[in-house]
């Protein structure tokens, strides 16, 4: 217990000051060189943190391009997706999330009838031809790297209704940084729809195990459900069971 409390209290420190040298932690923590080691090897095998010469320092997943991201990791999005979308209901009020893998849930739900919020360009523009989704968009500023709109102008108009289900993206989660995001811009907003929504369902790869962004927009213990394509670590598992969070396995 001690020991996590001190591996706990090494991150605060390191991401607060950004780096710190084996030195520094040494004469911070009173504990020796080898003691130190060890700990700062904890948080780099968790992902958490990263080794640069001396010491160590804060891992930042930098926001790429739309349309890269929207190529990647195709084939685990989509059974993601097609997961994610088995637990919209008719009649649902939801929340579909900007991120290149919640759009995609657009073509598993497009029969149903809805009541959708979303800041997304696109998603918008794939709901036009069908008549049976009702689209609720949350304007706001136009950020180009996720084509969508952020900073609502009216944060008031999700006060007044009552999403149902909310289905997120992330740039990364780690049990230490929470639900993450690379654009800061964005996390007001997706604060607001945690908070309004009765279910949160967060949509990640496996890849995004372990990253974080520069902004985190909500704790793991606020999602209802994590939808993901390989089964997480022990670590994740313990948490999930802990908090009643479903961990729901596309494949």
């Amino acid at each position: 217990m001690i020991k996590e409390k001190r591996i706990k209290e090494i991150h605060d420190y390191v991401i607060k000051q950004k780096s710190a040298s084996l030195d520094e932690l040494v004469s911070v923590f009173a504990v020796s060189k080898n003691t130190i080691r060890r700990d700062v090897q904890t948080l780099v095998e968790r992902g958490d943190l990263k080794k640069v010469y001396g010491g160590v320092s804060v891992i930042h997943k930098k926001l790429e391009s739309y349309q890269d991201r929207k190529a990647r990791n195709k084939k685990q999005k989509a059974s993601i997706v097609e997961k994610a979308a088995s637990y919209v209901d008719d009649g649902d009020v939801i929340f579909l999330d900007s991120g290149t893998t919640t759009i995609e849930m657009i073509e598993y739900i497009k029969g149903k009838s809805l009541t959708i919020f979303t800041n997304s360009i696109e998603l918008i523009i794939r709901a036009l031809p069908f008549s049976n989704l009702t689209v609720i968009f949350i304007g706001g500023l136009l950020d180009r790297r996720t084509d969508s709109f952020v900073n609502p102008l009216n944060m008031d108009l999700l006060s007044n209704y009552n999403i149902k289900k909310a289905f997120m993206a992330s740039t990364g989660i780690s049990l230490s940084n929470g639900v993450t995001n690379a654009s800061p811009l964005e996390s007001e907003l997706k604060k607001a729809i945690v908070k309004r929504s009765s279910e949160v369902y967060l949509l990640v790869d496996h890849d995004k195990f372990n990253k974080y962004g520069v902004m985190t927009y909500c704790n793991l213990d606020e999602i209802d459900y994590l939808v993901t394509d390989k089964t997480p670590n022990t670590s994740y598992r313990e948490y999930a069971k802990k908090n009643s969070i479903r961990l729901v396995i596309s494949k």
